[in-house]
């Protein structure tokens, strides 16, 4: 993998670069859209790369039990088996582990728990971590951590950095696949002192990028830019910084304003199969009654698939009806609107006026339509 920063913005840190691996190029900053277990909920990989998706993320733990990384592996790997042509970015499972399991037992070789899908019991540990992304042959791969509770007290929390960067160091001599790129993930909690710490401890050992983890687990938004701000301090600037599971729009710009390159959240798609849709000029949710007759797009100007081709009207009457096809029609419309604005961003820092979006963007009339 090859990260270069081709324009700096002249008002703040924001950076506008690219990030080369062996599927292809890629600008950033950049949304990824999520694919936990190799797909993106309602829509195929043919439809993300017509709206402008350049980089899927997708899940170790949910692959590695379903349905498996060696059938995957002697399938082709994971570019084979979902049919994406293009660069993926697998997680390392750790937030899965923390969120997912209700019975784990952490101990200095990894983690022990009970998987959430029938109660067997399993063991992922930094070995282990990279066995599977080295079968599931993901461009971009993370190292093993474990991510704190919110509100954990800071004994805890330092405990639990020492340990990430014992795992971290474990996963770069493990080894990665030829081509691949490994980033080591900074954790820390709320504790700006414990953030220096293992970014500091992470950047001694040399890793191809930096994640930002731990957050939008109960902080409130203040806290969150405060940790962030602290931790890019210690960050290379030379080195791409993935900020991971943060994804409004508000989050977005505030965190490349601060040099955040990546970011991936649920929040577009799993907001489409509720029925809540990003505009410019706020959330529309499109099951309210004055809809019914309404014969517009869901935005006015949208170049999306959806926005062409049906009104508010008839995507309300999917929805209330449950039609799968009022999630797929959603979600194009929702991942449009992210690619479309993170493509806004790009340009902006390009041509030195990311300030004057960024006011733009504020200036909207941001609340339920």
């Amino acid at each position: 993998m090859e990260f270069r920063v081709l324009k700096r913005c002249k008002s703040n840190n924001a950076r506008f670069g690219e990030i080369v691996t062996d599927h292809g190029r890629l600008e950033t900053p950049v949304f990824m859209p999520v694919g936990t277990s190799g797909a993106i909920k309602g829509i195929s990989p043919g439809e993300a790369k017509d709206i402008g998706v350049e980089i899927v993320l997708a899940n170790t733990y949910h692959l590695y039990l379903r349905p498996g990384h060696k059938l995957i592996e002697n399938i082709g790997g994971l570019h084979r088996f979902m049919n994406w042509s293009g660069p993926i970015l697998t997680d390392s499972g750790g937030f899965q582990v923390y969120s997912l399991s209700k019975l784990r037992t952490i101990s200095p070789e990894g983690v022990t728990f009970r998987s959430h899908l029938d109660g067997s019991t399993h063991f992922l540990g930094p070995e282990k971590v990279m066995e599977i992304q080295r079968s599931l042959g993901a461009d971009i791969i993370m190292t093993f951590d474990e991510c704190t509770p919110s509100g954990a007290e800071h004994d805890y929390v330092r405990a639990s950095v020492k340990l990430t960067e014992q795992w971290a160091r474990q996963c770069l001599e493990e080894g990665k696949k030829n081509g691949q790129a490994l980033f080591g993930i900074v954790q820390g909690g709320v504790y700006p002192e414990l953030r220096e710490m293992s970014a500091k401890g992470l950047v001694s050992m040399g890793f191809d990028g930096y994640a930002l983890g731990g957050l939008s687990v109960g902080e409130d938004k203040h806290t969150r830019e405060r940790v962030i701000k602290a931790t890019m301090e210690f960050l290379p600037e030379e080195k791409p910084i993935y900020l991971m599971g943060v994804g409004t729009p508000e989050d977005i710009i505030e965190s490349v304003k601060m040099g955040v390159d990546m970011f991936d959240c649920v929040l577009p798609t799993r907001n489409a199969r509720n029925g809540m849709l990003f505009t410019n000029k706020g959330k529309l949710v499109i099951k309210n009654a004055r809809y019914a007759q309404d014969s517009s797009p869901i935005e006015e100007g949208c170049g999306c698939y959806t926005c062409s081709h049906y009104s508010r009207a008839y995507l309300r009457h999917l929805f209330l009806s449950k039609e799968i096809l009022s999630f797929r029609l959603n979600t194009i419309h929702n991942l449009y609107y992210y690619t479309h604005f993170m493509k806004e961003i790009r340009q902006a820092i390009r041509d030195d006026r990311l300030a004057e979006f960024s006011h733009g963007f504020y200036r909207r009339e941001i609340k339920s339509l």
